[in-house]
């Protein structure tokens, strides 16, 4: 197998566990955040400042990377990694979430999907197939199956159809892949209903995949019912396979994921909302521009040891926001991905402590939404 997940320890009380991913790029520590790359590049930062933070594995999307530079571009430049000069893991997602997005501007069949460009408006076509093609041109270690996001709030029939296509989907990828280089993971789909959600883990497993993944989940849902979706999820998915919530990134979504068993996790949220100057810390979040920082001297967050903290105060960061400069976006980009990272290790050392229990409630107890 290219990926390989080593469960090293579970919480006595909770289903949340510690583990090692071990992949052609190296082995990184479970549970873990993986910063967003979307374009191949993590915006803003280089590789050598993720690297600093203690990144392991970013994720690329592949219906971006598809349509600009395009993967024979990629390809022919060595792949992924060798592109943007990154030897660390990379994960591609395959595109679904993008495309389904798109709303009018794209039409499923069971062939696949075919869409118009948001750059150009160019008419594109992407299929199982097209998307697993695209992914090994990638060469990204971790490949993730083209499937039908089912959106929130969705009826009853159109989640099953929907689920049931995203299998049958699953099986075209698994059919497609040729590099033994490459780990190919399931995900899970059907929607809010919970007998869905059990058909399609049920259905994925039988073609042991390396990995699976929790699809469809933080789309416009409340967070109590995800929570219960989740844990429903969860609990039905091989121990000893990596399993992977997608699209989270919030601390108080990344504890109950954790508490749930989840090992991997990604999400634009700390890169978006430090472009807007919103810092996250385990209180809560810190709008750097409001005025009552205008004459504040102290770091972002006076428990935080990121280089922005280190060096610099939420008065000077709060000025550079309000004048546009890049050196700020910076500042808070570092702040936030160093945050999400350490915020990961600390809950994987409070897991082999078997402390994770009260870890969450002292989270809990400080967290302010």
């Amino acid at each position: 197998m290219a990926v390989k997940y080593e469960l090293i320890k579970q919480c006595s009380k909770t289903g949340a566990r510690a583990g090692k991913l071990h992949t052609p790029h190296g082995t990184f520590d479970t549970p873990i955040f993986m910063p967003v790359g979307t374009q191949a590049t993590v915006k803003s930062m280089s590789p050598d400042e993720l690297k600093d933070m203690g990144a392991g594995i970013i994720l690329s999307n592949t219906y971006h990377l598809f349509l600009r530079p395009g993967h024979s571009l990629v390809k022919e430049a060595g792949g992924l990694h060798k592109f943007m000069n990154w030897d660390r893991g990379i994960l591609t997602d395959s595109g679904g979430f993008q495309v389904f997005s798109l709303g009018d501007l794209r039409k499923i069949t069971e062939e696949g999907v075919t869409f118009r460009s948001h750059i150009d408006g160019s008419k594109q076509f992407l299929s199982p197939e097209r998307a697993t093609e695209v992914q090994m041109a990638l060469g990204a270690d971790i490949i993730m199956a083209f499937d039908e996001c089912v959106p929130y709030p969705a009826d009853y029939d159109y989640a099953k159809k929907s689920t049931e296509r995203t299998t049958r989907w699953a099986q075209r990828c698994k059919n497609t892949l040729t590099r033994e280089d490459q780990a190919l993971f399931g995900i899970v789909q059907g929607g809010m209903y919970k007998d869905l959600r059990s058909m399609s883990v049920h259905d994925l497993v039988k073609m042991d995949f390396p990995g699976y993944a929790v699809g469809g989940l933080s789309v416009g849902e409340p967070k109590d019912l995800m929570y219960e979706i989740l844990e429903h999820t969860v609990c039905q998915l091989p121990a000893n396979k990596p399993r992977y919530l997608m699209g989270v990134g919030t601390p108080d979504c990344l504890v109950e994921g954790v508490l749930h068993g989840i090992d991997m996790f990604d999400c634009v949220f700390p890169t978006r909302v430090a472009r807007n100057g919103t810092a996250m810390t385990a209180k809560g979040r810190l709008v750097i521009k409001n005025a009552e920082y205008a004459h504040d001297f102290r770091p972002i967050d006076e428990e935080c040891d990121c280089y922005a903290c280190r060096n610099f105060s939420r008065a000077y960061i709060r000025h550079l926001m309000r004048t546009d400069e890049i050196f700020g976006l910076r500042l808070m980009t570092t702040h936030n991905l160093y945050f999400l990272i350490n915020f990961m290790k600390k809950m994987r050392e409070a897991i082999l402590e078997d402390s994770f229990v009260e870890f969450r409630s002292a989270f809990i107890a400080n967290y302010k939404k």
